[in-house]
Parts: structure tokens; C-alpha cells; sequence
């Protein structure tokens, strides 16, 4: 059945049954500012190209996509360090249903990262070709000439190809600051009472809960 995901044991701490689309400040807005943007529109846009293979495609706004990642709920912290404090929350079945996917990693000058390139190369001239659609999902892992270096592993990245859309009942936790909490559901209520746009009354989380924390909050009804 499409949406279905293997489930993790109940005791299997390093694994999780979400994934949360961290914020961060884009031109003037802070990561807050456009959190608050994406719920009111219930859309995550598609802003930027993805996959080591990229500007190979024929048309690179096919390789447009949406990130999250699938870093279990009380390890948010080591994301939030180099994101924001700020994230949205889905469900894995949610996003697979919306033909979302984790990233593939075929490491650079591996014989993997090089047939790929060939099966790209081959199909350059063909928009059609069905490797575009996998190839925002692969990443290359290495050191370049240019010395940079990409090793995001650790991030357990999912991709959704193209802009994600989505319900405000489909939200399953909204990343905030502790301290902020009681604010942000008095918002949400007044946006409600005042039909200013969609209120959310789903779960907070602050990104640097700890397990026992994070426990309390999924054992709530």
C-alpha cells in the first residue's frame, strides 16, 4: 500500500516515525518568520536544485526539491545547531505517500557515483528519461578539487521532489523554543477566533528535549 513504512521497534530509540522540515532565515525573515509563512500557506516551496548530478539534467527545475530529515525527536538539537530552532513535522508515511524518499549516497570515485554519471550522461539529451526523477535523490559523499568537502550523512536526509503540500491536521509536531510555547498556541488560537488563516493544535517540541522528555509528549492523547 503506497505511505507504508517499516515501523521501528517501540524500544528502538535510534530510529523514528517522522520527519521535520527545519526553517532557517531566508533574506530579512528570520526562521520563526518563515515557519510562521509556511503554515499559513500549507506549502513548503521547492527553492533550490539537489543531487551530485544536477546540472546534468536537461532542465534543472526538475531537480528541485524539499528536505527533512529523519533524526529521531530528541537528537533534534545536532540539526537545530546548524539549522534553526525552528521545524515543521510529518509523519514517514505522510511524506511517502506524496512520493517522498530518503537520499541515496553513491560515494565520490566509487564505481557506483561513476555509473551513474555515465546513465546521466547518456540520457542528457532526453528530458524524459526516468533517471531525472531519481536523481535529486543521490548525493556523492567526498572531497573535491575545489576543496570542499560533502559528508552530511549523519542527517538522514529525505527528499520530496518538488514543493510539499500539505493539511494543517497532517502536522504532527511543531519545532519551537520551550519558552515560546504558550505564545505560539495563544497565536494560533487568536488566528482561529479571528480567521486570520489555519491554527495549529498539534504538539510542540523544543529541539534540545532530552528521550525522557520526548517520550512524555508522544505518550499524550
Amino acid at each position: 500500500m503506497p505511505g507504508q513504512v517499516g515501523k521501528p521497534q517501540s524500544d528502538w530509540v535510534d530510529m523514528s516515525d517522522y520527519v521535520v522540515h527545519f526553517t532557517r532565515e531566508y533574506g530579512e525573515r528570520s526562521a520563526y518568520d518563515n515557519m510562521l509563512g509556511i503554515l499559513h500557506s500549507r506549502r513548503i516551496e521547492a527553492r533550490s536544485p539537489f543531487g551530485f548530478l544536477k546540472k546534468e539534467a536537461p532542465s534543472i527545475q526538475t531537480q528541485y526539491a524539499v528536505c527533512f530529515s529523519e533524526v529521531p525527536l530528541h537528537l533534534l538539537g545536532r540539526l537545530a545547531k546548524k539549522r534553526s530552532d525552528y521545524g515543521i513535522v510529518f509523519s514517514k508515511e505522510l511524506v511517502v505517500q506524496r512520493h517522498g524518499n530518503p537520499i541515496l549516497y553513491a560515494y565520490k570515485d566509487n564505481p557506483i557515483a561513476g555509473a551513474l554519471d555515465q546513465i546521466a550522461a547518456s540520457a542528457k539529451g532526453d528530458p524524459e528519461h526516468p533517471v531525472w526523477k531519481v536523481t535529486p535523490f543521490i548525493d556523492a559523499p567526498g572531497q573535491y578539487p575545489n576543496g570542499s568537502s560533502y559528508f552530511f550523512e549523519w542527517e538522514r536526509e529525505w527528499r520530496h521532489l518538488g514543493s510539499f503540500k500539505f493539511d494543517q491536521n497532517e502536522v504532527q509536531f511543531l519545532v519551537i523554543p520551550e519558552a515560546f510555547h504558550a505564545a505560539a498556541k495563544s497565536f494560533f488560537q487568536v488566528a482561529e477566533y479571528e480567521n486570520l488563516g489555519p491554527a495549529y493544535y498539534c504538539r510542540f517540541i523544543d529541539p534540545y528535549w532530552k528521550l525522557d522528555k520526548i517520550k512524555d509528549v508522544l505518550a499524550e492523547n
